[in-house]
């Protein structure tokens, strides 16, 4: 993720700003790639290591909670300039100031889970 500066706040300040392909061409690429490890998965059926078949469920496709949903982890994104992921190589970097930002995304998980039952889904 460092090697491919996922971690760098200037990188994906140019994508938010539509400046740079770069980190559109990797999320692209982790979409496709997931699609086709999908397609493969329910082509051969493929089991899980214990054997399970693997199944996908299908998902109500409500454009409002996938707008609202997204939005916020957008904003999350472009004020902290860090996705979940990078947050641990930030970390891991020394960059202890993202220990803020990791425990701000731990709490509002927490508190997801604490309304997720009075919430539409």
């Amino acid at each position: 993720m460092t090697k491919a500066q996922v971690i760098s706040w200037f990188r994906i300040y140019e994508m938010f700003r539509f400046d740079a392909f770069h980190m559109y061409g990797i999320i692209g690429s982790a979409v496709l790639l997931g699609v086709i490890g999908v397609a493969l998965i329910q082509r051969f059926g493929i089991k899980s290591t214990e054997g399970m078949p693997i199944a996908f469920s299908p998902k109500s496709m409500s454009i409002a909670r996938y707008l609202f949903g997204g939005t916020i982890f957008g904003l999350g994104w472009a004020m902290t300039g860090a996705c979940p992921g990078p947050m641990y190589t930030l970390i891991g970097g020394g960059f202890s100031v993202v220990l803020v930002v990791l425990a701000s995304a731990l709490l509002g998980t927490f508190t997801y889970g604490l309304i997720r039952k009075k919430l539409p889904h």
